[in-house]
């Protein structure tokens, strides 16, 4: 199968990204991250045994799990394995897609050491009364990339513009609550937004065959795709509306049980993964090659144009690649708290921790 008939590898979409991760946001409880018994007995029984990196003849075992198929978000990762990044620090790291309960079920029981997630997946646990033992150590992109998508012939160019058309939902409670936010910080009425469910596997092919006027994209994926697909669009970004939407997606997280354990291993890990990332924003063009070298199935026009745009997003405006700001990730916590999306407040500077990035 290529990445001409299979529209998931040409469209990254955000609720696809959700849904992969098993994101049930505030409201709905944490059965759709099929986290049940993850802060039970059950569950220490399998992190004990994973918090310890295995090894493999000299070399240190790190199994990764993704948050979704790979894309551009994980080309650094990509790039450390094929350049022996890795392998110079001592490790070898084996790459798993997420299972169906998503990747922040599998770090939190210990099933795998390291991997990836998103703040606003981290919310579902972080503010609950089971949460997880998972932990943010560094931050892949380092602003929000999402926000609205739309045909450019609707002028739908800010958000109170989105008045009287239709948005694909996928009917959750965070989801919702950011679109209502950025409507009404504009001015609107958010009443006045026709919510039509979401039904698509690519985002640019349901705007072309009007399935819904706007629709919530990641500019890095959809956006380029609709440049290959020569699509005319509209797009605006959450965090241009409302600062506090400038949450991190995606983030390089750990076990916290692991990350205690093994310290050395996790900062080898995030030496030889910012060495990749590093080598993406200076090589986007090589960078894009050696993903779809790994990845056949994905469209390497598509990539190509993804890579050249997150080359210039993936450290921008920090001291280096990998840096979490603690006041802009409690700012997101904050907007959430006051929103009541979670069902327990979540504490300033809680589930990251910038002591293993060098």
């Amino acid at each position: 199968m290529n990445s001409r008939t299979n529209p998931l590898m040409r469209s990254v979409s955000r609720r696809q990204f959700l849904a992969g991760s098993g994101v049930a946001l505030a409201g709905l409880g944490l059965a759709g991250l099929g986290l049940t018994g993850c802060g039970s007995s059950s569950s220490t029984a399998s992190t004990s045994a994973a918090s310890t990196a295995a090894t493999s003849g000299d070399l240190t075992k790190i199994d990764f799990v993704l948050d979704y198929t790979p894309n551009t978000n994980h080309t650094g990762i990509y790039v450390a394995i094929d350049k022996g990044y890795y392998a110079d620090e001592g490790l070898e790291v084996n790459v798993e897609q997420p299972p169906e309960d998503g990747a922040d079920a599998l770090l939190g029981a210990g099933n795998a050491q390291m991997g990836i997630t998103c703040q606003d997946t981290m919310a579902n646990y972080l503010g609950s009364d089971q949460p997880l033992p998972v932990t943010a150590v560094a931050a892949i992109i380092q602003h929000n990339t999402s926000g609205i998508m739309s045909r450019a012939a609707d002028g739908i160019t800010h958000p109170a513009a989105m008045m009287d058309h239709t948005y694909a939902t996928w009917e959750l409670d965070i989801e919702q609550a950011t679109i209502k936010d950025v409507v009404e910080k504009d001015g609107g009425d958010y009443s006045r937004v026709n919510l039509v469910p979401y039904n698509t596997s690519d985002d640019v092919a349901g705007l072309v065959a009007n399935q819904y006027d706007c629709v919530w994209v990641f500019e890095g994926w959809a956006c380029q795709n609709a440049k290959v697909q020569d699509v005319a669009y509209n797009y605006f970004a959450f965090k241009d509306i409302d600062p506090a939407l400038d949450f991190y997606t995606p983030c390089i997280a750990a076990n916290s049980d692991f990350l205690s354990e093994n310290p050395d291993a996790v900062k080898a890990f995030l030496r030889a993964t910012k060495k990749g990332y590093e080598y993406a924003i200076d090589n986007p063009d090589d960078a894009a090659g050696i993903l779809v070298s790994a990845v056949p199935e994905l469209d390497s026009a598509l990539v190509k144009a993804s890579q050249e745009y997150l080359a210039g997003e993936y450290a921008k405006d920090a001291s280096s690649w990998g840096v979490i700001d603690s006041s802009r990730w409690d700012a997101y916590f904050e907007w959430l708290n006051d929103q009541s999306l979670v069902s327990t407040p979540i504490t300033a500077g809680a589930g990251f921790s910038m002591d293993y990035l060098a």
